[in-house]
Protein backbone atom coordinates (compact mmCIF):
# COMPACT_ATOMS: atom_id res chain seq x y z
CA UNK A 1 0.00 0.00 0.00
CA UNK A 2 0.84 4.03 -0.92
CA UNK A 3 0.01 6.91 0.72
CA UNK A 4 -1.31 9.04 -2.04
CA UNK A 5 -1.48 12.85 -1.08
CA UNK A 6 -3.46 15.17 -3.38
CA UNK A 7 -4.43 18.90 -3.05
CA UNK A 8 -6.41 21.77 -5.10
CA UNK A 9 -5.13 23.88 -7.32
CA UNK A 10 -4.27 26.52 -4.64
CA UNK A 11 -3.41 23.94 -1.83
CA UNK A 12 -6.18 24.97 0.30
CA UNK A 13 -7.53 21.69 0.11
CA UNK A 14 -5.12 19.12 0.56
CA UNK A 15 -5.90 15.17 1.03
CA UNK A 16 -4.25 11.82 1.49
CA UNK A 17 -5.31 8.08 1.47
CA UNK A 18 -3.71 4.74 1.19
CA UNK A 19 -4.48 2.60 -1.92
CA UNK A 20 -2.22 -0.04 -3.98
CA UNK A 21 -1.04 1.36 -7.30
CA UNK A 22 -3.19 3.92 -9.65
CA UNK A 23 -3.11 2.24 -12.76
CA UNK A 24 -6.67 3.20 -14.64
CA UNK A 25 -9.53 5.45 -13.96
CA UNK A 26 -13.06 6.30 -14.14
CA UNK A 27 -15.44 8.82 -15.51
CA UNK A 28 -18.92 9.10 -15.08
CA UNK A 29 -21.57 10.37 -17.79
CA UNK A 30 -23.87 11.84 -15.18
CA UNK A 31 -25.12 15.84 -16.13
CA UNK A 32 -22.46 17.12 -12.90
CA UNK A 33 -19.49 14.39 -13.85
CA UNK A 34 -19.78 15.22 -17.86
CA UNK A 35 -19.38 18.71 -17.58
CA UNK A 36 -16.50 18.35 -14.92
CA UNK A 37 -14.53 16.19 -16.91
CA UNK A 38 -12.19 14.93 -14.21
CA UNK A 39 -10.55 11.57 -14.23
CA UNK A 40 -12.00 10.02 -10.92
CA UNK A 41 -10.28 7.28 -9.13
CA UNK A 42 -11.25 3.73 -10.21
CA UNK A 43 -11.57 2.51 -6.38
CA UNK A 44 -13.26 4.15 -3.66
CA UNK A 45 -11.81 4.67 0.12
CA UNK A 46 -14.08 4.93 3.41
CA UNK A 47 -13.69 8.24 4.70
CA UNK A 48 -12.25 6.97 7.95
CA UNK A 49 -9.06 6.07 6.16
CA UNK A 50 -8.99 9.53 4.42
CA UNK A 51 -6.91 12.56 5.82
CA UNK A 52 -8.48 16.07 4.72
CA UNK A 53 -6.49 19.22 5.53
CA UNK A 54 -8.55 22.82 4.59
CA UNK A 55 -7.78 26.43 4.84
CA UNK A 56 -9.76 29.06 5.72
CA UNK A 57 -12.89 26.77 5.91
CA UNK A 58 -12.97 26.94 1.30
CA UNK A 59 -14.17 23.18 1.26
CA UNK A 60 -17.98 23.55 -0.22
CA UNK A 61 -20.24 20.34 -1.30
CA UNK A 62 -22.51 20.69 -4.01
CA UNK A 63 -25.71 18.23 -3.84
CA UNK A 64 -28.54 17.39 -6.28
CA UNK A 65 -31.45 15.18 -7.17
CA UNK A 66 -31.71 12.44 -4.22
CA UNK A 67 -29.02 14.23 -2.18
CA UNK A 68 -27.01 11.04 -1.82
CA UNK A 69 -23.80 11.89 -3.52
CA UNK A 70 -21.46 14.72 -2.67
CA UNK A 71 -19.42 16.72 -4.98
CA UNK A 72 -16.61 18.84 -2.93
CA UNK A 73 -15.20 21.79 -4.21
CA UNK A 74 -12.49 24.58 -3.07
CA UNK A 75 -14.17 27.98 -2.91
CA UNK A 76 -11.01 29.30 -3.68
CA UNK A 77 -9.90 28.35 -7.00
CA UNK A 78 -12.91 25.97 -7.80
CA UNK A 79 -11.28 22.50 -8.36
CA UNK A 80 -13.32 19.46 -7.42
CA UNK A 81 -10.57 17.05 -5.61
CA UNK A 82 -12.87 14.17 -4.36
CA UNK A 83 -16.85 13.03 -3.75
CA UNK A 84 -18.59 11.14 -1.95
CA UNK A 85 -20.10 8.14 -4.24
CA UNK A 86 -24.09 7.82 -4.35
CA UNK A 87 -24.03 4.23 -4.53
CA UNK A 88 -21.57 3.51 -1.69
CA UNK A 89 -22.43 6.44 0.71
CA UNK A 90 -19.24 6.86 3.23
CA UNK A 91 -16.98 6.19 0.59
CA UNK A 92 -15.00 8.55 -1.80
CA UNK A 93 -13.42 8.62 -4.69
CA UNK A 94 -10.90 11.55 -6.48
CA UNK A 95 -10.01 13.53 -8.91
CA UNK A 96 -7.02 11.89 -10.25
CA UNK A 97 -5.87 15.17 -11.81
CA UNK A 98 -4.95 16.52 -8.50
CA UNK A 99 -2.31 14.02 -7.48
CA UNK A 100 0.57 15.32 -9.13
CA UNK A 101 1.99 11.43 -9.07
CA UNK A 102 -0.41 10.77 -11.36
CA UNK A 103 -0.25 11.39 -14.67
CA UNK A 104 -4.13 11.25 -15.62
CA UNK A 105 -4.32 11.99 -19.35
CA UNK A 106 -2.26 8.62 -20.00
CA UNK A 107 -4.58 6.35 -18.13
CA UNK A 108 -6.83 4.12 -19.52
CA UNK A 109 -10.41 4.65 -18.27
CA UNK A 110 -13.78 3.00 -17.82
CA UNK A 111 -16.95 5.05 -18.68
CA UNK A 112 -19.76 4.32 -15.44
CA UNK A 113 -23.43 5.23 -16.75
CA UNK A 114 -24.40 7.63 -14.20
CA UNK A 115 -26.83 9.08 -16.09
CA UNK A 116 -29.44 6.28 -16.22
CA UNK A 117 -29.41 5.60 -12.29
Amino acid sequence: MKIWHGKCHCGDVSFSFQAEGITDGLRCNCSICKRKGALMSSFVVPIEDISIDVVNDVLSVYQFDNGVAKHYFCKHCGIYPFHETMRAPGNYRFNLGCIDEVDAFSLPFEVFDGASL
